[in-house]
């Protein structure tokens, strides 16, 4: 196989994934499958395939040198290339595996996050985090009202005695 079918059947795999959390969140296969940390083992597998096809001594000199100038052409190279598209791929999968999750737990809406996070993860972690702020403040505020504040300090009160 080429590193482009590959590439291929990679971002194939990737759309799956992202399909199954963005549009059928509550379906129990999405529930299955994002369950289990095996669903980025192909990610990983490919990844080091990639890097395998494509680092020697002189990647190795320009990766340690922290010039963009000289990682740019290292990532112009395919197998370079390919193996940073899976990383991203990967990452995004798991900071979206992450938010959703965090969604289920918490019923708060995160599609708008997941939709973010699909293209530019780093943004739609940003969003979800105000959201959870958001939603998390108005159901702290209704859950913890000076009344129950109260009624628990006295409950643990008795209970103590």
């Amino acid at each position: 196989m080429t590193l482009n079918q590959l590439f291929v059947i990679s971002n194939f795999y990737a759309t799956s994934l992202w399909v199954l959390i963005i549009v059928f969140p509550k379906w129990k296969i999405t529930q299955k499958i994002l369950s289990s940390f095996w669903l980025f083992i192909p990610f990983i597998l490919l990844y080091i395939y990639y890097l395998s096809a494509s680092v020697n001594i002189e990647s190795i000199e320009i990766l340690s040198s922290f010039q963009l100038e000289d990682i740019a052409l290292l990532f112009g190279q395919e197998g370079f290339a390919a193996a940073t598209w899976v990383h991203l791929l990967l990452i995004d999968l798991f900071l979206g595996r992450w938010i959703y999750w965090e969604g289920q737990k918490s019923q708060i809406w995160t599609i708008h996050s997941l939709l973010l996070c699909v293209f530019f993860a780093p943004v739609g972690l940003l969003s979800h985090l105000i959201t959870d702020a958001i939603f998390n403040k108005n159901d702290d505020a209704d859950s913890n009202s000076p009344d129950e504040q109260k009624s628990d300090s006295d409950t643990s009160l008795a209970a103590s005695k």
